[in-house]
């Protein structure tokens, strides 16, 4: 079973799980062989109906207390442009597609989604190029994100602060 996890974190963005859910996504990634969807869509007003059939199925819940496990057991994350959600997800080491929402109007997510992209940790598209995104990702030529070195970021944290 190859799985995919989409997290919205806490907000709402109906126009990305609209769009995972639509027949031209869903038909894109069985194209890439998924056949496992789990969607975590928030406080958003589309509410995810779960689908089932012998090859493929849509499962999709608001929140729960952690979403480590569903992170830990997707081979592909799809996720908004949240720091958090995106530093969890490449913290887990998994591959991650991030979808910016372009409604949202100071945008500094699109920021953080492009550095990431350019340092070769994840691929980020909106809702209107994710089937095309989809269709043409590279997720072999990822690069996972260095571990962090606690005792220089300690030493830089006191250095600036002189605490």
């Amino acid at each position: 079973v190859m799985s995919v996890f989409v997290t919205v974190g806490t907000t709402s963005f109906d126009e990305l799980v609209e769009t995972i859910t639509s027949r031209p996504l869903q038909k894109a990634l069985q194209r890439r062989g998924y056949n496992k969807v789990t969607i975590q869509y928030g406080r958003g007003n589309y509410e995810v109906k779960d689908v089932s059939s012998a090859d493929y199925s849509v499962q999709g819940f608001r929140y729960k207390d952690s979403i480590a496990g569903d992170i830990a057991n997707a081979d592909l994350v799809i996720s908004h442009a949240g720091a958090g959600s995106c530093l969890e997800v490449l913290g887990a080491g998994k591959a991650l597609l991030v979808v910016v929402n372009e409604k949202l109007m100071d945008n500094h997510q699109i920021e953080l989604a492009k550095q990431l992209y350019n340092d070769g940790h994840l691929v980020f598209c909106t809702c209107s190029t994710l089937l095309e995104t989809l269709d043409s990702m590279n997720l072999t030529s990822l690069v996972k994100l260095p571990e962090p070195k606690t005792e220089e970021f300690a030493q830089h944290i006191i250095s600036h602060f002189a605490l």
